[in-house]
């Protein structure tokens, strides 16, 4: 649990002296590299909340409560083969307070403007982090999220904002981690994820293009089908490095982590940036959960 002190010294700090958030990115013990050389990566995201999703499985509000998810990120990051966590400025600055980011890869989450279930949802503006905040504050990449709908003009602006961030990022030799869906609306205007293959491996190859250069592009991609054959065809796409993303929490976890591990054996599969499924597992055990997913690395 975080303790009433720690959660009323990071109150008072945010308060009184705000620098100490550049203080503690400064000082920030850094990894060798953005991605462990010779592992695969295993990394925790937890950037929903900025963009109003808040559920975890049947709890609708479950990441409402900064204190809960800040004690169960820092359990999570505390685990052996965890090696960084994505996040808003919010909560990385939360956790770089708490000193829960050494030797942890560090990536911004840029566009957050498309709210869940708002009728602008397509409009995915970059309310988040931008390419020079995190060069300075020594974070290793930034994450977008581009959702492409055909009939939806809103697609546009954000393909165009999308490849200006990687570019941006490029030139700072950051990561550019794209997570690209193709995106329908149904009849009473709800918007989904297209998980067809084609659709997966067209997604796919529009992000793949994004920006003035692709040197440093990953992709954060979901598990196609049970992660076998359907999900080759979709890594056949690209050549670039990437992570599966973790999804929704399921009631079945084991069957997430036998899907999961099928996608891991692909060659450009670089390892997992996965949040809810971590953060709120089903049992509520995070440790056992993190534990599980590191060891399918």
């Amino acid at each position: 649990m975080l303790s009433d002190r720690q959660l009323a010294r990071l109150t008072t700090t945010r308060a009184r002296t705000p620098e100490k958030v550049e203080e503690a990115a400064r000082e920030r013990v850094r990894p060798n590299s953005a991605f462990d050389d010779d592992e695969r990566d295993l990394i925790i995201a937890a950037d929903h909340p900025a963009r109003g999703s808040l559920r975890a499985g049947t709890y609708p509000m479950a990441m409402a409560n900064r204190r809960e998810l800040l004690r169960r990120l820092c359990v999570a990051l505390g685990r052996p083969g965890v090696t960084g966590v994505l996040g808003t400025a919010d909560i990385l600055e939360d956790l770089l307070l708490l000193g829960a980011l050494n030797d942890r890869s560090v990536f911004g989450s840029m566009n957050r403007g498309g709210l869940a279930g708002a009728m602008f949802e397509l409009d995915d503006r970059f309310t988040g982090y931008d390419a020079r905040t995190i060069a300075r504050h020594g974070f290793e990449g930034g994450k977008m999220l581009l959702r492409i709908d055909y009939h939806d003009e809103r697609t546009a602006p954000t393909l165009a904002a999308c490849a200006r961030a990687v570019t941006e990022l490029a030139e700072e030799k950051l990561v550019a981690m794209v997570e690209p869906f193709v995106s329908r609306r149904t009849e009473d205007g709800q918007l989904w994820n297209d998980l067809s293959v084609e659709a997966a491996t067209t997604a796919v190859t529009v992000a793949s293009g994004l920006g003035a250069t692709s040197a440093y592009t990953w992709l954060k991609i979901p598990v196609i089908g049970d992660g076998g054959d359907a999900m080759a065809q979709v890594l056949s796409a690209t050549t670039l490095p990437t992570l599966l993303l973790g999804g929704e929490v399921a009631a079945d976890q084991d069957q997430t982590y036998e899907k999961w591990a099928k996608a891991l054996r692909y060659p450009t599969v670089r390892g997992l940036v996965v949040g809810r499924s971590l953060l709120y597992p089903p049992d509520g055990d995070v440790a056992k959960a993190v534990d599980i997913a590191a060891g399918l690395l």
